[in-house]
């Protein structure tokens, strides 16, 4: 079952790192949400992430995996088709040079049965800065640089190519408010610009936690995703809501 799948990654992934639990510098959040419906529409979503960062005296380490399913029942047979299936991991590295400013290395990987794409990856290099901060929970980060992309194609391109490699530059934003003691507005964007085919891919996460009780949490986000040369038969556009409850430690 698709769910016990999700729940496994997540678990596989936590593993290696679960000794850092005891490193009061290591924070971290497990993401679970699940969604089923039955009756006119039978329908099942599933979604699951799990994210980590270290702070160092000179370096702070970030990890993140998540995933996505949903299957629906086909109105026509009646049976369960899969109707998304995304599986994403993200590591980077921040050297800080002071309290706000720091040099990262990012290296993304994703693969989501729908795109048009076997997979997606990406590298990039860059220069971040914190321009804004009040309190711990209160920050805006800006950042900018640039690598490398590497997108394998499921069907051959009208130029004959299986896969779009090119130069990227990278710009990417982060804005975390506390709108309270118990909750915290979250805004994420990224573009990566295509050196050579011009092919731009923006990612934009829109969220709000609040604090249950203890360390459980609930979340609502709505994630957009943009391809302006999107693969043939795909969509430019992809869009994600999503209510989970979140576990930090």
């Amino acid at each position: 079952m698709r769910f016990k799948k999700t729940v496994a990654i997540i678990a596989i992934s936590a593993a290696p790192l679960a000794y850092g639990q005891d490193d009061k510098n290591w924070e971290g959040e497990a993401e679970l949400g699940v969604l089923m419906t039955s009756g006119n529409t039978d329908e099942t979503n599933v979604n699951g992430r799990l994210g980590l960062v270290h702070e160092g005296i000179d370096w702070r380490n970030i990890a993140e995996f998540s995933s996505n399913y949903s299957e629906s029942e086909n109105e026509d047979t009646g049976e369960d088709q899969t109707t998304a299936e995304k599986y994403k991991a993200a590591l980077e590295t921040n050297y800080k040079f002071d309290e706000s400013q720091y040099w990262f290395l990012r290296g993304t990987y994703e693969k989501d049965r729908f795109s048009g794409y076997d997979f997606e990856s990406t590298a990039t290099t860059g220069y971040g800065n914190r321009v804004w901060q009040r309190g711990e929970r209160s920050f805006l980060d800006l950042s900018a640089g640039v690598g490398y992309r590497y997108n394998k194609l499921v069907v051959v391109n009208s130029d004959g190519d299986d896969a779009e490699n090119e130069a990227i530059a990278r710009l990417a934003a982060q804005f975390n408010y506390a709108l309270s003691e118990n909750a915290l507005f979250h805004q994420k964007l990224s573009t990566e610009i295509g050196l050579d085919e011009n092919n731009v891919i923006s990612q934009s996460e829109t969220a709000i936690k609040a604090n249950i009780m203890g360390n459980l949490s609930m979340k609502a986000a709505y994630r957009v995703k943009h391809v302006s040369n999107a693969p043939a038969g795909t969509a430019s556009t992809d869009t994600e809501t999503s209510l989970s409850l979140l576990y930090g430690f």
